[in-house]
């Protein structure tokens, strides 16, 4: 028979990026008594990874658990990502409602309508947070009406178009239910907390049936291996049980197991159990091949519990063991195991990841949700010490059963200010993008919305900015498989290529920057066939940039220092990403990134270019 668990309450924290969450999540963590008086404690803690921290984005779903009023509240931050999507659809299984955080100021967000529309979809109650309430530019009136405008695009149901709404400032610390109630100034979260307690439903099931829990976040350790996170859904699971994994869309799967080890969320830590009963939100080490939407049952009842696939990836890169004259001088990994080992390891945390190998044994096809998501984790990859090669991110093209070809598509939602439309409509267009809306939103912005193959976005982002002087904000969603529409060029301009190895010295740079932007400054190590700096043309030119001058009575090297360089443009990990084309690596190492031909011999090289 099921009953409801009244001492619990299961939430995920939903948003677009940068509106907040995990901030959010900080405040309750402080205000729920997690943290000792005097505890120093760094702000959005739960973004754990460096590389979480320096961006300012969470990539991986978080857990945590708070008691307010004898309740515990289990709370999940999740990423506004959309290359990081798949982390949210997952995580919706485990809770009983959400609250979806709005900034009070960017208002409804692509990002905003794909996690509510899953919510929907699953129909979880709702609690609206209106965030950022204290910006200057704030408007949480017309904010509200586009929340309730999205609800009902969504097709939401009454009960849920019913929310409630509250307004909040996470970074200051206070929530309020009313806009009014902002005159007397915000004390605190405890709206906030009464309205998860009055408004969330307690999780329900059958504590006297079979246990039943469905992972659907896997953690990774070093000590111990896979760790499982997921919801009890039915029974009682304890230590020291033996139990069967089994897996809806894998039907022959049936593992016998033990628990091992059994572990519960309280504020940031993880607390060993020896049983958690209905609701409880666990945490399973010792099963070493656990994986996302795998059910762990009682051995007298092996049921699976129904559980979405993961979306597919749309884009995919080779990784390939460096081969260049500088390979393994800086990096602490470097061979083809090495690399093969780091990238299998990966996939025990990162579902929407696939790795596969290829017909030569240096190179790996590695394909993801975006370029957002690769790039993580080649940065990633490099501070640990790898030193690789990585391949232009190409998309992942299907066939429908004529044979006809299709691709991703994607939706982009561009903010620009009114000045800069005509130059990113023109762009897009270009890139295959069709114009699908447009309309002007607050202080002398216009909103753009394409419909656009993903592969005509790579690259894009750059000259995005620069067209726009860093004033745009682009979002795109995933919106399906459409027909192939035709071919993009990339690249209007050519490289410029070094012609021999050695060292940069600035008589020679001095004489190429004339020849359009150099990447590199003097002092450099460069070899014949590297990329030093982009071409004025759309050619390629090869260049000597170690020649020195013949010295003479009459020369003097001391003229040398007269002449005056431009400053190289240092390209960023993505920067380098977008600009490298398809006959070119970008070689990965921890101190550098140098751009690169594929084939660095410049005769073989022609006589490559000659036969396409």
């Amino acid at each position: 028979m099921k009953t409801k668990r009244e001492d619990v309450r299961n939430i995920a924290i939903i948003a677009h990026v940068d509106h907040g969450k995990t901030t959010l999540v900080d405040e309750l963590l402080k205000q729920s008594g997690v943290f000792r008086e005097n505890q120093e404690v760094q702000e959005r803690v739960m973004d754990s990874n460096d590389i979480e921290r320096e961006r300012g984005i969470t990539i991986l779903s978080k857990n945590t658990a708070i008691t307010y009023k004898g309740v515990k509240i289990n709370i999940i931050d999740t990423p506004g990502h959309a290359d990081f999507g798949g982390e949210v659809e997952r995580v919706l299984k485990m809770v009983n409602g959400v609250i979806l955080v709005v900034d009070a100021f960017e208002g409804v967000m692509p990002q905003t309508k794909f996690v509510l529309m899953k919510a929907l979809e699953l129909n979880l109650p709702v609690i609206v947070c209106v965030n950022k309430i204290d910006r200057p530019e704030a408007r949480p009136n017309e904010v509200v009406d586009e929340v309730l405008e999205l609800f009902m695009d969504l097709d939401a149901s009454d009960e849920q178009l019913d929310c409630p709404f509250l307004f909040a400032s996470a970074r200051d610390g206070y929530a309020v239910r009313e806009i009014l109630d902002l005159v007397n100034g915000g004390k605190d979260m405890v709206p906030l907390f009464e309205t998860i307690l009055d408004y969330i439903p307690a999780p329900e099931g059958d504590p006297e049936a079979p246990t039943q829990v469905l992972i659907s976040t896997i953690d990774y350790n070093e000590y111990v291996g896979r760790i499982g996170v997921g919801k009890v859904d039915n029974g009682v699971i304890k230590v020291n049980q033996d139990a069967v994994v089994v897996n809806h869309h894998d039907p022959d799967k049936q593992k016998k197991v033990r628990i091992s080890k059994l572990y519960e969320f309280d504020g940031l830590n993880k607390v060993e159990v020896t049983e958690a009963g209905i609701g409880s939100i666990v945490a399973i080490s010792g099963i070493s091949d656990i994986h996302i939407g795998d059910t762990i049952c009682s051995v007298e009842n092996p049921v699976a519990i129904p559980f979405q696939k993961i979306s597919e990836p749309t884009l995919s890169m080779n990784f390939i063991v460096n081969d260049s004259p500088l390979a393994g001088q800086e990096g602490k990994y470097v061979t083809s195991r090495h690399l093969r080992d780091r990238l299998f390891r990966e996939l025990n945390t990162d579902v929407s990841l696939r790795v596969e190998e290829t017909d030569s044994p240096d190179s790996y096809k590695v394909s993801g949700r975006g370029e957002l998501h690769l790039s993580v984790l080649i940065e990633n990859m490099r501070r640990e010490g790898y030193e690789f090669a990585v391949s232009k991110a190409e998309v992942l093209y299907h066939t429908d059963e004529n044979g006809k070809k299709m691709e991703p598509m994607e939706i982009a939602y561009v903010d620009v200010p009114d000045e800069f439309t005509g130059t990113v409509i023109d762009k897009l267009s270009q890139r295959k993008g069709e114009l699908v809306n447009m309309k002007p939103i607050t202080g002398g912005y216009t909103r753009l919305e394409f419909n656009i193959p993903s592969r005509g976005l790579i690259g894009y982002r750059g000259e995005f900015l620069t067209d726009t002087k860093g004033n745009g904000i682009i979002n795109t969603i995933f919106n399906g498989y459409d027909y192939y529409r035709g071919d993009i060029s990339y690249r209007k301009l050519g490289s410029l290529i070094a012609y021999e190895s050695g060292e940069s010295v600035t008589y020679g740079l001095f004489s190429a920057q004339d020849r359009g932007t150099l990447f590199i400054g003097p002092g450099q190590k460069v070899y014949a066939g590297m990329v030093i700096g982009s071409c004025s043309r759309n050619e390629d030119i090869e260049l000597n940039v170690c020649k020195k001058k013949h010295l003479t009575n009459t020369r003097s090297s001391s003229a040398d220092e007269a002449l005056t360089l431009v400053p190289p443009r240092i390209l960023s990990l993505e920067q380098a990403l977008d600009f490298i084309d398809v006959d070119e690596l970008l070689e990965v190492t921890p101190s550098s990134l140098r751009i690169r031909k594929r084939i660095l011999d410049p005769t073989l090289r022609k006589r490559a270019n000659m036969k396409k």
